[in-house]
């Protein structure tokens, strides 16, 4: 019950948002370009906070992710939902745990200040800043957090994009275990390359991210701070598809993910390659 009031209350209410910012009046809201993916991967991922080393290990998690980006008159939107299915680790066997199931998601609007103003923002390799409207949610834990900011995206010989976002981090409220977080600050660098070998078609691209640290109460009374991140999910895509003359919609590859003090836990470092499949609707 609890759960779902949180659902309604918090999750529920950035949907809409969400939703407008997609899918509002044709006249300004309407996409320049969409691209929608599925996701599959699969790797021996690790739960934070399970005391580390292999005991963290879930030895094997599905993750199904839905990811949107479309770009409009003012801007671009992007956001993903993932569904991990982990395995059982050492300490949920000892509990009599089930391995569980997670859902995590991120939303973020960029509005371009080069399309608002119609004028090119041009210097050294940046062509454009952007501020952006952020949001992370993770029902599990029963919180959200804020995350605006502003976004250097960046002209670079052959990608097909390279940005970087620089945002703060503010937890609206408390998690189910009542840990409140002081505000923080995330960078985070996003790209992806495009390349051909003889006559196949690939793909470098992913996302590189810093979390600082943190500090940390629960009911008021102070706890050690959640300690600094660093994530990088990078995906290696072969364009399947194209063999068969339907390009740009079937990808198979791997995704290396490699986490440093994993959702701030210090004893869990994650890296892990996973096997990709990604469906382009």
């Amino acid at each position: 019950m609890k759960m779902f009031k949180f659902m309604q209350s918090k999750l529920f209410m950035v949907l809409p948002i969400m939703l407008t910012s997609i899918l509002s009046t044709p006249t300004v809201f309407s996409t320049d370009w969409s691209t929608t993916e599925l996701h599959y991967q699969y790797g021996n991922l690790r739960k934070a906070y399970q005391g580390g080393g292999s005991a963290s290990e879930t030895g094997g998690t599905s993750v199904l992710t839905l990811q949107h980006n479309s770009g409009w008159k003012y801007g671009d939107n992007f956001f993903f939902f993932d569904h991990s299915n982990y395995g059982k680790t050492d300490v949920d066997s000892l509990n009599g745990d089930s391995a569980g199931d997670e859902i995590y998601g991120e939303f973020y609007s960029n509005f371009s200040l080069g399309k608002i103003t119609g004028k090119d923002i041009k210097f050294g390799p940046i062509n454009d800043i952007g501020l952006v409207a952020g949001f992370n949610f993770a029902p599990e834990i029963e919180t959200l957090y804020y995350m605006p900011g502003v976004r250097l995206a960046f002209d670079l010989p052959g990608f097909n994009f390279a940005q970087l976002d620089i945002t703060g981090r503010i937890q609206d409220s408390s998690t189910k275990q009542s840990i409140k977080e002081k505000d923080t600050y995330m960078l985070d660098f996003s790209w992806a390359y495009p390349f051909a070998i003889d006559n196949t078609r690939w793909s470098l691209e992913g996302h590189i991210e810093y979390m600082h640290r943190a500090k940390q109460s629960i009911r008021g009374v102070s706890i050690d701070d959640r300690k600094a991140w660093w994530l990088s999910q990078i995906q290696l895509r072969f364009d399947i598809g194209h063999l068969w003359g339907n390009a740009d919609k079937v990808f198979v590859g791997i995704e290396h993910q490699y986490w440093r003090n994993k959702q701030g836990d210090p004893n869990t470092t994650e890296n892990v390659p996973q096997l990709l499949l990604v469906w382009r609707l």
